[in-house]
Protein backbone atom coordinates (compact mmCIF):
# COMPACT_ATOMS: atom_id res chain seq x y z
CA UNK A 1 0.00 0.00 0.00
CA UNK A 2 1.20 3.66 -0.86
CA UNK A 3 3.05 4.89 2.58
CA UNK A 4 0.55 8.10 2.19
CA UNK A 5 -2.83 6.09 2.17
CA UNK A 6 -1.05 4.19 5.01
CA UNK A 7 -0.30 7.25 7.11
CA UNK A 8 -4.23 8.74 6.08
CA UNK A 9 -5.63 5.62 7.72
CA UNK A 10 -3.48 5.66 10.86
CA UNK A 11 -5.43 9.28 10.60
CA UNK A 12 -8.44 8.28 10.78
CA UNK A 13 -7.65 5.43 12.86
CA UNK A 14 -6.19 7.41 15.88
CA UNK A 15 -9.23 9.96 15.46
CA UNK A 16 -11.52 6.84 15.57
CA UNK A 17 -10.03 6.08 18.98
CA UNK A 18 -10.50 9.79 20.62
CA UNK A 19 -13.94 9.18 19.65
CA UNK A 20 -14.31 5.84 21.48
CA UNK A 21 -12.60 7.25 24.34
CA UNK A 22 -15.28 10.00 25.04
CA UNK A 23 -17.85 6.50 25.01
CA UNK A 24 -15.52 5.27 28.14
CA UNK A 25 -14.19 2.76 25.33
CA UNK A 26 -10.63 1.79 25.32
CA UNK A 27 -9.07 2.32 22.01
CA UNK A 28 -5.62 0.74 20.11
CA UNK A 29 -3.81 1.43 17.86
CA UNK A 30 -1.75 -1.36 15.95
CA UNK A 31 0.18 -1.19 12.58
CA UNK A 32 -0.14 -5.27 11.51
CA UNK A 33 -2.27 -8.16 12.28
CA UNK A 34 0.96 -9.48 14.06
CA UNK A 35 1.18 -6.68 16.08
CA UNK A 36 -2.73 -6.70 16.91
CA UNK A 37 -2.43 -10.63 18.22
CA UNK A 38 0.38 -8.91 20.35
CA UNK A 39 -1.79 -6.32 22.21
CA UNK A 40 -4.79 -9.20 22.96
CA UNK A 41 -2.27 -11.31 24.71
CA UNK A 42 -0.98 -8.36 26.82
CA UNK A 43 -4.72 -6.76 27.07
CA UNK A 44 -5.87 -10.74 28.84
CA UNK A 45 -3.52 -10.25 31.07
CA UNK A 46 -5.10 -11.35 34.64
CA UNK A 47 -7.92 -12.89 33.16
CA UNK A 48 -7.67 -16.57 34.33
CA UNK A 49 -10.15 -17.98 31.15
CA UNK A 50 -11.21 -16.84 27.60
CA UNK A 51 -13.67 -17.51 25.03
CA UNK A 52 -14.85 -16.33 21.36
CA UNK A 53 -17.30 -15.22 19.08
CA UNK A 54 -17.50 -16.78 15.39
CA UNK A 55 -14.88 -14.04 12.99
CA UNK A 56 -12.53 -14.29 10.76
CA UNK A 57 -10.33 -11.60 12.05
CA UNK A 58 -9.50 -13.73 14.57
CA UNK A 59 -8.37 -16.71 12.50
CA UNK A 60 -6.57 -14.04 10.47
CA UNK A 61 -4.06 -12.97 13.47
CA UNK A 62 -4.03 -16.08 14.73
CA UNK A 63 -4.58 -15.34 18.36
CA UNK A 64 -6.35 -18.49 19.45
CA UNK A 65 -3.43 -20.45 19.02
CA UNK A 66 -1.60 -18.22 20.74
CA UNK A 67 -3.23 -18.17 23.48
CA UNK A 68 -1.28 -21.56 24.32
CA UNK A 69 1.28 -19.10 25.26
CA UNK A 70 0.07 -17.60 28.11
CA UNK A 71 -1.55 -18.92 31.81
CA UNK A 72 -5.27 -18.94 30.36
CA UNK A 73 -8.24 -21.12 29.68
CA UNK A 74 -9.49 -21.19 26.33
CA UNK A 75 -12.44 -22.13 25.52
CA UNK A 76 -13.66 -23.08 21.97
CA UNK A 77 -17.72 -22.80 21.72
CA UNK A 78 -16.83 -23.54 18.46
CA UNK A 79 -14.52 -26.82 18.81
CA UNK A 80 -17.34 -29.32 17.70
CA UNK A 81 -18.15 -26.82 14.63
CA UNK A 82 -20.43 -24.68 14.25
CA UNK A 83 -23.45 -27.76 14.41
CA UNK A 84 -21.95 -28.23 17.24
CA UNK A 85 -21.99 -24.85 19.24
CA UNK A 86 -24.60 -25.48 20.72
CA UNK A 87 -26.75 -23.00 23.15
CA UNK A 88 -25.02 -24.58 26.15
CA UNK A 89 -21.17 -24.03 24.64
CA UNK A 90 -22.25 -20.69 23.16
CA UNK A 91 -23.68 -19.49 26.97
CA UNK A 92 -20.56 -21.09 28.86
CA UNK A 93 -18.18 -19.44 26.71
CA UNK A 94 -19.83 -15.97 27.54
CA UNK A 95 -19.41 -16.87 31.03
CA UNK A 96 -15.70 -16.60 30.65
CA UNK A 97 -13.38 -13.65 32.24
CA UNK A 98 -12.81 -12.69 28.42
CA UNK A 99 -14.51 -12.32 25.25
CA UNK A 100 -12.82 -11.94 21.75
CA UNK A 101 -15.11 -10.82 18.56
CA UNK A 102 -14.43 -8.47 15.50
CA UNK A 103 -17.03 -5.89 14.84
CA UNK A 104 -19.03 -5.88 11.46
CA UNK A 105 -18.79 -2.42 11.70
CA UNK A 106 -17.77 0.82 13.10
CA UNK A 107 -17.99 4.56 11.98
CA UNK A 108 -15.49 7.20 12.73
CA UNK A 109 -17.74 8.94 15.70
CA UNK A 110 -17.35 5.64 17.80
CA UNK A 111 -20.46 3.57 17.13
CA UNK A 112 -20.24 0.07 16.39
CA UNK A 113 -22.73 -2.64 14.84
CA UNK A 114 -22.83 -5.98 14.74
CA UNK A 115 -25.29 -8.14 13.18
CA UNK A 116 -25.97 -11.88 14.60
CA UNK A 117 -27.98 -15.03 13.71
CA UNK A 118 -28.11 -16.74 17.09
CA UNK A 119 -26.75 -13.39 19.05
CA UNK A 120 -24.52 -14.76 21.35
CA UNK A 121 -21.75 -12.19 20.25
CA UNK A 122 -24.19 -9.71 20.81
CA UNK A 123 -24.92 -10.73 24.18
CA UNK A 124 -21.51 -11.05 25.65
CA UNK A 125 -20.79 -7.50 23.86
CA UNK A 126 -23.86 -5.90 26.04
CA UNK A 127 -23.64 -7.17 28.98
CA UNK A 128 -22.48 -10.56 30.11
CA UNK A 129 -18.71 -10.93 29.74
CA UNK A 130 -16.56 -8.41 32.13
CA UNK A 131 -14.13 -7.65 29.17
CA UNK A 132 -14.78 -7.44 25.36
CA UNK A 133 -11.78 -7.31 23.56
CA UNK A 134 -12.46 -6.30 20.18
CA UNK A 135 -10.49 -6.46 16.63
CA UNK A 136 -10.99 -4.95 13.98
CA UNK A 137 -9.13 -3.77 10.51
CA UNK A 138 -9.25 -0.71 8.76
CA UNK A 139 -12.07 -2.35 6.29
CA UNK A 140 -14.76 -2.09 9.15
CA UNK A 141 -14.80 1.81 9.31
CA UNK A 142 -17.29 3.64 7.98
CA UNK A 143 -18.50 7.06 7.86
CA UNK A 144 -21.66 7.15 9.54
CA UNK A 145 -24.74 4.54 10.96
CA UNK A 146 -26.26 4.51 7.55
CA UNK A 147 -23.28 3.07 5.75
CA UNK A 148 -22.52 0.81 8.41
CA UNK A 149 -25.92 -0.57 8.33
CA UNK A 150 -25.45 -0.96 4.53
CA UNK A 151 -22.11 -2.68 5.07
CA UNK A 152 -23.11 -5.08 7.49
CA UNK A 153 -26.24 -6.06 5.16
CA UNK A 154 -24.58 -6.54 1.93
CA UNK A 155 -20.65 -7.43 2.48
CA UNK A 156 -20.31 -8.63 5.45
CA UNK A 157 -23.44 -10.99 5.72
CA UNK A 158 -23.04 -12.50 2.02
CA UNK A 159 -19.05 -13.14 2.99
CA UNK A 160 -19.81 -14.96 6.14
CA UNK A 161 -22.90 -16.95 4.55
CA UNK A 162 -21.12 -18.43 2.30
CA UNK A 163 -18.28 -18.77 4.50
CA UNK A 164 -20.50 -20.92 6.63
CA UNK A 165 -22.32 -22.54 4.05
CA UNK A 166 -26.00 -20.62 4.80
CA UNK A 167 -29.15 -21.09 2.78
CA UNK A 168 -29.76 -17.83 2.40
CA UNK A 169 -30.55 -14.93 -0.46
CA UNK A 170 -27.80 -12.95 0.30
CA UNK A 171 -25.17 -16.01 -0.17
CA UNK A 172 -26.81 -16.44 -3.70
CA UNK A 173 -26.59 -12.68 -4.84
CA UNK A 174 -23.84 -11.13 -2.96
CA UNK A 175 -26.65 -8.54 -1.57
CA UNK A 176 -29.24 -8.70 1.41
CA UNK A 177 -32.46 -9.63 0.29
CA UNK A 178 -34.50 -8.93 3.96
CA UNK A 179 -34.70 -13.05 4.48
CA UNK A 180 -36.26 -13.94 7.70
CA UNK A 181 -35.60 -18.18 7.40
CA UNK A 182 -33.85 -20.31 9.76
CA UNK A 183 -30.58 -19.15 8.33
CA UNK A 184 -30.84 -15.56 8.15
CA UNK A 185 -27.52 -14.02 9.50
CA UNK A 186 -29.66 -10.81 10.51
CA UNK A 187 -31.94 -11.82 13.30
CA UNK A 188 -30.87 -9.79 15.56
CA UNK A 189 -28.92 -5.96 15.58
CA UNK A 190 -26.89 -4.10 17.91
CA UNK A 191 -25.71 -0.98 18.03
CA UNK A 192 -22.86 0.10 20.36
CA UNK A 193 -22.48 3.76 21.42
CA UNK A 194 -20.89 2.89 24.26
CA UNK A 195 -20.06 1.24 27.58
CA UNK A 196 -21.66 2.21 31.06
CA UNK A 197 -18.48 0.62 32.70
CA UNK A 198 -15.20 2.56 31.54
CA UNK A 199 -12.41 -0.11 29.77
CA UNK A 200 -14.72 -3.19 29.88
CA UNK A 201 -15.04 -2.77 26.08
CA UNK A 202 -11.50 -2.59 24.74
CA UNK A 203 -11.15 -1.98 20.90
CA UNK A 204 -7.88 -2.68 18.34
CA UNK A 205 -7.89 -0.89 15.37
CA UNK A 206 -5.67 -2.63 12.91
CA UNK A 207 -4.44 -0.48 9.87
CA UNK A 208 -4.83 -3.56 7.45
CA UNK A 209 -8.01 -5.05 5.90
CA UNK A 210 -8.93 -7.88 8.08
CA UNK A 211 -12.09 -9.97 7.94
CA UNK A 212 -15.55 -9.46 5.91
Amino acid sequence: MNINVKKSNEVKIRKLIKNLEKRQIEGFYCETKEEAAELVLKLLEGSKSVSWGGSATLDEIGIKERLAEIDIEAFDPYAFGTEGATKERRLEGMLKDAYLMSTNAITIDGVMLNIDGSGNRLAALSFVTDKVIIVAGRNKIVKDEAEAYSRVKNVASPANAIRLNFNTPCAKTGMCGECIGPDSMCAHVLYTRGSRVKGRIKVILVNEELGF
